[in-house]
C-alpha cells in the first residue's frame, strides 16, 4: 500500500479544513487535506455571521471572497404575521466586524480551499477515508480514492472537519444523542424575481410561520437575483405536509408563509428542492489520541442563527493554534484551550437556539420598545456570531438572562 507522510492530515476541505489548512500551511507545516466530493459543490448555509471574517483574515483568505462579489449583509429581519423586526449587525456590543456577506456555498468553499492550497496545503478530492489508526508518535488513514485504491497516510495529529459525513465519530464510535428536537429542513434555490420595496437584499429574513411559532422560513438573498429558501419545523410535522416530493412539501408550506410568499410570489426554481431530516448531532467527546473534531464533524445545533460555519471556522482557529504550539513541542491542553473554549460559545448559541423554539427569544426580538439600550447591543453581538465574547454577560450565563429580559418585557 501506497504511503505518505504528513505533520497534520485534515479530513474534509469545507470551511473548518480551509481555514485550518490555511493557518497551519502559513506556519510552515506539512499539510494533506483529503475531500471525498470534487469542489465547486452544492451546499446550503450560505448566510455567514460577521464573526466569520475575522476568521477568514486571520487565514488570509479574505481578499479573494471579498473580491469575489458575494452579496453584502448587515444583519437579519424577522417577520411573524403583522409584525417586523430587524437587527443591524453594526449595532452591537462586541468589538469586530458589523457586516459579512451571503454566500453561494460551491464558489465560497471553492475559494477557500483554493487560497488554502496557494499557501502550500496539498489537497486531494474524490478520497473517502476509511479507517482511522492512532499510535505514540501520530495516527495513521486508510484512504480510498475513486478508482478504489488504497493508500495510507500518516500524521503527527489528524482533525476532522467532514462536516455532516462525521468520519471519526463514525468510525470511533464517538457519536452521541443529541438534546435538540429531531427537525428537518426543506429547501431550494430560486430566480427570486422579487420587486417588493420593503424586502431588504441585504438580510437574512426569518419567517415564523402564522399559526405554529415552531416552524419557521428562511430567504437568503444571494448575488445576480438568486435566493435560498427553506423551511424547518419538527419531523413529524413536516412529515404530515402534503406533498410527495420535497418540492412538493415546499411550495405546500410556502403557501402558508404570509409575506414571504407574497414577496416570492414570481420565484422560479433553479434546482430540485432538497431534505435534510435529524440534521442536529452531538458528540462524546471533541478530542481524543492525535485527534480532534472540528466544526459539523463534532456538533450541528439548528440553522435558524446561521451558526454552523460561525461555529466550524472557530473550532479551526481554535485547532490550528493548540496544534501549532503542540507541534513545536510545547506542552498544550486540548480539553481547556480547545473543547472547553469551543463550547463555551456553542452554549451560548444553544441557548438561543432553544430560546427560540420556546418562544422568549422570538418575544424579545419582536418587542417594539427594545431601542438601542445595552441589552439589545448584548443579543445582537450573539446573533452576529460573538458567542465567545466574556464581556457580554448574556453569553456568560445566556439562560438566565435570555429569561430575565423575557420576564422584564411581559
Amino acid at each position: 500500500m501506497q504511503t505518505q507522510n504528513c505533520d497534520v492530515a485534515i479530513i474534509g476541505a469545507g470551511p473548518a479544513g480551509s481555514i485550518a489548512s490555511a493557518l497551519l500551511a502559513r506556519k510552515g507545516w506539512n499539510v494533506k487535506v483529503l475531500e471525498r466530493q470534487h469542489f465547486p459543490r452544492f451546499s446550503i448555509g450560505e448566510s455567514l455571521l460577521p464573526q466569520c471574517i475575522e476568521f477568514i483574515q486571520q487565514a488570509e483568505l479574505f481578499d479573494a471572497i471579498d473580491a469575489h462579489g458575494f452579496q453584502f449583509k448587515d444583519g437579519a429581519a424577522f417577520s411573524h404575521k403583522d409584525a417586523y423586526s430587524d437587527i443591524y449587525f453594526p449595532d452591537k456590543s462586541s468589538e469586530g466586524w458589523g457586516t459579512a456577506y451571503q454566500v453561494t456555498r460551491a464558489d465560497f468553499d471553492k475559494i477557500l480551499i483554493d487560497g488554502s492550497q496557494a499557501k502550500g496545503a496539498d489537497v486531494s478530492f474524490g478520497d473517502t477515508v476509511t479507517a482511522f489508526e492512532s499510535h505514540a508518535d501520530g495516527a495513521s488513514l486508510t484512504v480510498q480514492d475513486e478508482n478504489g485504491e488504497a493508500r495510507r497516510i500518516n500524521a503527527r495529529f489528524v482533525l476532522d472537519a467532514s462536516g455532516f459525513g462525521r468520519v471519526l465519530p463514525r468510525l470511533l464510535d464517538l457519536e452521541a444523542p443529541s438534546n435538540m428536537i429531531k427537525r428537518r429542513s426543506t429547501f431550494c434555490h430560486v430566480k427570486d424575481n422579487i420587486t417588493d420595496t420593503k424586502f431588504d437584499r441585504k438580510k437574512i429574513l426569518v419567517t415564523v410561520h402564522p399559526e405554529d411559532d415552531k416552524i419557521w422560513y428562511w430567504l437568503i438573498p444571494l448575488a445576480n437575483g438568486i435566493s435560498s429558501i427553506g423551511v424547518v419545523g419538527a419531523d413529524d410535522t413536516m412529515a404530515a405536509i402534503a406533498g410527495d416530493t420535497p418540492t412538493e412539501r415546499l411550495n405546500t408550506m410556502l403557501s402558508q408563509s404570509g409575506w414571504m410568499k407574497d414577496i416570492l410570489k414570481d420565484a422560479e426554481p433553479v434546482r430540485p428542492a432538497l431534505e435534510i431530516t435529524g440534521y442536529s448531532a452531538n458528540v462524546k467527546s471533541l478530542i481524543g489520541q492525535n485527534y480532534a473534531l472540528l466544526g459539523n464533524a463534532a456538533e450541528f445545533l439548528d440553522p435558524v442563527f446561521s451558526s454552523g460555519v460561525t461555529i466550524a471556522m472557530k473550532s479551526a482557529s481554535l485547532a490550528a493554534g493548540v496544534l501549532d504550539r503542540q507541534l513545536r513541542g510545547e506542552n498544550v491542553d486540548w480539553q481547556a484551550d480547545f473543547a472547553d473554549e469551543l463550547q463555551y460559545g456553542v452554549n451560548a448559541f444553544r441557548a438561543c437556539v432553544n430560546a427560540w423554539y420556546d418562544g422568549s427569544l422570538q418575544r424579545i426580538i419582536f418587542y417594539k420598545d427594545k431601542g438601542g439600550n445595552d441589552v439589545t447591543r448584548h443579543v445582537t453581538a450573539i446573533l452576529a456570531g460573538y458567542a465567545w465574547d466574556k464581556k457580554n454577560p448574556i453569553v456568560k450565563n445566556p439562560e438566565r438572562y435570555i429569561d430575565v429580559i423575557d420576564r422584564l418585557i411581559a
